[in-house]
C-alpha cells in the first residue's frame, strides 16, 4: 500500500466517498479535534459522524504504520540482495501487518536457530536438493556423505541429513502462503478446551465450574467467555488447550512440499513433522490465543465505552436539593446535603445500623435536615449497607408523610476514589474525605456528566473484565467517550469545574485550570471572546473549543447556543431572512414564533436559504436548529431517573411479578437491572426480545427505565432472573 492509497482504502471500509476521507485526514493533520470536525466542518467531511471520524483517525495511524513498516522491510530485504520484483509486489500489496510479517519472516534476522547453524555448516545445498526432490543415484545417506566435513562440525552423513532437515523445517514453515492457509484452518477448525487444574483452590475452582470440562470452536467463542477463561488460566484454576486435526494439517503441508517420488521422501516427511510441531503449531496457537484475547478486549472496551456514554448522558435531575447518603456499618452512614448548584448545605454521620436509639436519633437528624434545607430527593449509594439505608429512608418517608420526598439508589462506584483525590481536596477543602463521597453521590444525580468526569472512568463500574483488558486501549477509548459526551452536551463556562472543562475540544488540563483561575480572579465570563484573554488559550484553541462552551445570560445571545463564533454573522443573516434579530433569542414570544417558522422549513427551503446566503446546507441546518432552543440541554429529552418511596423486598417477589427498574450495566450476555433490591437482576440476552438479538446494546441502554418480569429467584445466591420479552404489551 502506498500513502496515496490510504484515503481510498478507508473509504471502502466506511462505504463513503474517498474525497470525504481525504478532507477529514487533512483536517486531522492540521490539528483539528474530532468533535470540532464532526460539528463544524460538515461541508468538508460530507457530514461524517464523530464515530466515523474516529475510525478514520485510528485506521490512518494503522495504515501509516503499515506503509512505514513496508518501507523498512523492503530496505532490509534489498540490503540482503534478495528483493525480487515478485516479492516487492507482494509486500506493497499487503493490507495487514500480519501479512507483511509473514512475507518478511524468512528474511528476518533471528537468534541462532538450528536451521541457521546448519547453514553455517554448509548444509543449505543439501537441503535445497532435497526440496527440489532431484533424482539422485545413491541412497540419502550416500548423497549426504558428500557434505561430511569434520572442520565444519559435520562428522557423519546422519548429522548432515539432520542439519538439512532443520533447514527444510524452518524454510517450509516460514512460507507465507502456507502460514496463511494453516492460520485459516486454526481459526475455522480449532476447538478450545478447558479443564480445572488439579491444584486449584476449592473456592476459586467453584467460580470456574462451568469450565471444568468445556469445549467450544474457536470461531464461536464470545468475548466475555474468552476473558473469563483467560482469567481462570492466569489464576492457575484452568488448563487451556487448542485441539485440531494436526495429522490432516501435516498431510496438507506434505502435499504442497512433496511433489514427486524421490529418495528424500521419508526425510521430507520427518522435516515437515518436526517443523510443524516445533515451529508452526506453537506459533499459530500463540497467535490464535493472542488474537482471541485482542478481539475480546476490543469488544469489552467497546461495550464499556457504550455503557459509559449512556451513563454520562443520563438526564440530570436539575433543580433538586439532594441529600447524599453513603451507607456503611461500622463507620456509619455519611450524609451530605447539596443545593441545586451543588453547594454543600449540611453534612454529618448517621448510625442507622446500630442500636434502636441511635437509629431513632439518625431519623430525627435526617428529618430536621430535610425540612430545614427543603430536600426533595435522597440519593443512596449502592454499596455496603445500602439495603438497610434504603429501609431507613423508606420508613422515614412513610412515617412522616413526606409526599414530596423520593429516593433513588445511585451507583456509587468511584465515589471513594474521587473523595481521596487531589481534585476533591481542591473542590471541598473544608470537608473530611468520608463526607466528600456523600457529596459526590448527591451531585451525580443532579448532573451525572459534570460529576462523573471527575472520576477515573475505569472506576465507574459499567463494564466487564475492565481490569483484564489492555489498559492503554481502554483509557484511550474511555477518554474519547467522555470527550464525545461532554462536547455533545456542551459546557456552561461560568460554572464548569476544571475537570469538566478539560474534556472540551481543544482545552488541555492546563488551559482548563487557567480558565477557572481567570474566572475566579475576574468574575464570570460575559462573552466567548473573553476566552482569548485566558493565558495559553490562543486563536487555535479558541477555534476548537468556543462552540462547545455556553454562557447563560451573555451579552451576546448566540453565546448560549451551539453556534460557533465564526458563524455569528451567518446566524444574524439567517435570523434577518426569517424576520428576526438576535434579541428574539431572549424573548419568549419571539422565540416561539421563530420555532414555528423553523418547523415549517423543509429541506428544500433550507437549501434555498443556504443558496441565497452562499452558505453550506449542513451549517445552515444546524444553525436553524440551534437558534430555536438557546440554552437547551440535549439530555432534557431523555426520561428522568426512576425514584421510589417504598422498598421492594425479596420475600415480596414471586415468578411472574412485573417490576419497574433501571438498567445499570450491560455486558455481552445480558443487562443488569436495578429493581429496588440490594442486588441487580439479570435479563439474559435470550430474554430481551422475541426476535434474535445480536447484542444487548441493540435493545437497551444504561439508564433506560424498563418494565420486567421476574422469571427466577435464587435466594441462596441472591440472583434474580428477569425477562423483558415476557412482559405483556399492556405493561410496557
Amino acid at each position: 500500500m502506498l500513502t496515496k492509497d490510504i484515503p481510498a482504502a478507508i473509504a471502502r471500509e466506511l462505504k463513503v466517498q474517498s474525497a470525504q476521507v481525504g478532507q477529514t485526514i487533512a483536517l486531522l493533520d492540521e490539528g483539528n479535534t474530532v468533535p470540532f470536525i464532526a460539528r463544524y466542518r460538515k461541508e468538508a467531511t460530507g457530514s461524517l459522524e464523530d464515530e466515523q471520524i474516529r475510525h478514520i483517525e485510528e485506521r490512518l495511524t494503522y495504515l501509516r504504520n503499515l506503509v512505514k513498516r513496508q518501507e523498512e522491510i523492503l530496505t532490509a530485504i534489498d540490503g540482503q540482495g534478495k528483493l525480487t520484483d515478485e516479492l516487492r509486489h507482494a509486500i506493497e500489496k499487503a493490507a495487514k501487518l500480519q501479512e507483511l510479517e509473514d512475507l518478511y519472516l524468512p528474511y528476518k534476522q533471528k537468534k541462532r536457530t538450528r536451521a541457521q547453524m546448519a547453514r553455517e555448516r554448509g548444509l543449505e545445498p543439501l537441503a535445497n536438493a532435497m526440496l527440489l526432490q532431484a533424482q539422485a543415484k545413491g541412497a540419502p545417506l550416500q548423497e549426504a556423505a558428500k557434505y561430511v566435513d569434520a572442520e565444519k562440525d559435520v562428522p557423519t552423513a546422519e548429522d548432515a541429513l539432520a542439519g538439512a532437515r532443520d533447514i527444510i523445517a524452518e524454510t517450509t514453515m516460514e512460507d507465507a502462503q502456507l502460514r496463511q492457509h494453516m492460520r485459516r484452518r486454526f481459526w475455522n477448525l480449532a476447538v478450545l478446551t478447558t479443564e480445572l487444574a488439579k491444584d486449584a483452590p476449592a473456592e476459586q475452582a467453584q467460580v470456574y465450574q462451568m469450565y471444568a470440562e468445556y469445549r467450544e470452536p474457536v470461531h464461536t467463542l464470545p468475548s466475555h467467555r474468552i476473558l473469563a477463561i483467560n482469567r481462570g488460566e492466569k489464576t492457575g484454576c484452568l488448563k487451556v488447550k487448542l485441539e485440531l486435526d494436526h495429522e490432516e494439517n501435516l498431510r496438507r503441508i506434505a502435499a504442497q512440499v512433496i511433489r514427486r517420488p524421490s529418495i528424500w521422501e521419508a526425510d521430507l516427511h520427518a522435516a515437515i513433522e518436526d517443523g510443524y510441531k516445533r515451529l508452526l503449531q506453537p506459533a499459530l496457537e500463540r497467535e490464535v490465543r493472542a488474537q482471541l484475547t485482542e478481539q475480546a478486549e476490543a469488544q469489552a472496551i467497546k461495550v464499556f465505552g457504550a455503557n459509559l456514554r449512556q451513563l454520562l448522558l443520563q438526564a440530570p435531575l436539575a433543580g433538586q436539593t439532594v441529600m447524599g447518603l453513603d451507607p456503611g456499618y461500622r463507620n456509619g452512614c455519611k450524609m451530605a446535603v447539596v443545593d441545586p448548584t451543588g453547594r454543600v448545605l449540611d453534612h454529618g454521620v448517621l448510625q442507622i445500623t446500630q442500636s434502636a436509639g441511635a437509629k431513632a436519633a439518625a431519623a430525627r437528624t435526617v428529618l430536621a435536615s430535610i425540612k430545614k434545607n427543603h430536600v426533595t430527593l435522597l440519593s443512596i449509594g449502592n454499596g455496603t449497607a445500602s439495603y438497610e439505608t434504603e429501609q431507613f429512608a423508606s420508613q422515614l418517608i412513610a412515617e412522616n408523610h413526606l409526599t414530596d420526598v423520593h429516593y433513588l439508589i445511585t451507583n456509587e462506584a468511584g465515589a471513594s476514589v474521587y473523595s481521596a483525590s487531589k481534585l476533591a481536596k481542591e473542590e471541598l477543602p473544608d470537608y473530611d474525605v468520608v463526607i466528600r463521597g456523600a457529596v459526590s453521590i448527591a451531585r451525580r444525580v443532579q448532573d451525572p456528566l459534570a460529576e462523573l468526569v471527575k472520576i477515573d472512568p475505569q472506576a465507574i463500574g459499567v463494564g466487564q473484565y475492565q481490569h483484564d483488558v489492555n489498559q492503554k486501549a481502554l483509557a484511550s477509548t474511555l477518554d474519547a467517550t467522555i470527550e464525545a459526551a461532554v462536547n455533545h452536551v456542551g459546557v456552561e463556562l461560568n460554572t464548569a469545574s476544571g475537570a469538566l472543562l478539560s474534556h472540551v475540544a481543544g482545552v488541555s488540563s492546563t488551559i482548563a485550570k487557567n480558565i477557572v483561575a481567570y474566572r475566579n480572579e475576574n468574575g464570570r465570563f460575559t462573552s466567548r471572546r473573553q476566552l482569548l484573554k485566558v493565558p495559553r488559550l490562543g486563536p487555535a484553541a479558541f477555534t476548537q473549543c468556543a462552540g462547545f462552551l455556553r454562557i447563560h445570560a451573555s451579552q451576546y445571545a448566540l453565546d448560549d447556543t451551539p453556534v460557533h463564533p465564526e458563524s455569528y454573522a451567518l446566524a444574524a443573516e439567517i435570523l434577518a431572512a426569517l424576520g428576526f434579530d438576535e434579541d428574539a433569542l431572549r424573548d419568549k414570544d419571539q422565540l416561539a414564533l421563530l420555532a414555528a417558522k423553523r418547523k415549517l422549513m423543509d429541506t428544500k427551503k433550507e437549501a434555498a436559504l443556504a443558496d441565497k446566503l452562499h452558505a453550506g446546507l449542513p451549517t445552515v441546518h444546524d444553525i436553524l436548529d440551534a437558534l430555536v432552543s438557546p440554552g437547551r440541554d440535549p439530555r432534557a429529552d431523555l426520561p428522568a431517573p426512576l425514584t421510589r418511596q417504598a422498598i421492594v423486598k425479596l420475600s415480596d417477589l414471586k415468578e411472574g411479578t412485573i417490576l419497574r427498574g433501571t438498567v445499570r450495566n450491560i455486558t455481552d450476555f445480558g443487562a443488569f437491572v436495578d429493581i429496588g433490591l440490594h442486588d441487580d437482576g439479570l435479563i439474559h440476552i435470550s430474554e430481551l426480545s422475541k426476535k434474535r438479538v445480536k447484542h444487548p446494546l441493540d435493545v437497551v441502554a444504561v439508564g433506560d427505565i424498563v418494565n420486567v418480569m421476574v422469571i427466577s429467584i435464587d435466594e441462596k445466591r441472591n440472583r434474580i432472573g428477569l425477562s423483558l420479552k415476557r412482559v405483556p404489551k399492556a405493561g410496557v
